[in-house]
């Protein structure tokens, strides 16, 4: 039997622009800060090497 998995969703860690708590906010979930109710939320930079070819 092939199951097939479903991709993990796993959490992006956003900071709220009002009161810059940091909040794992998954899919489908609502852009809003757990502490003030904000909903300008800033992604983190990623932890992964970015290389960009400038010319």
């Amino acid at each position: 039997m092939d199951q097939a998995k479903e991709p993990v969703k796993t959490p992006m860690v956003y900071t709220c622009g009002e009161c810059h708590h940091e909040n794992e906010i998954r899919p489908r979930d609502p852009i809003r800060c757990r502490e003030c109710g904000y909903r300008i939320m800033y992604k983190k930079r990623t932890k992964r090497l970015v290389v960009f070819d400038a010319r």
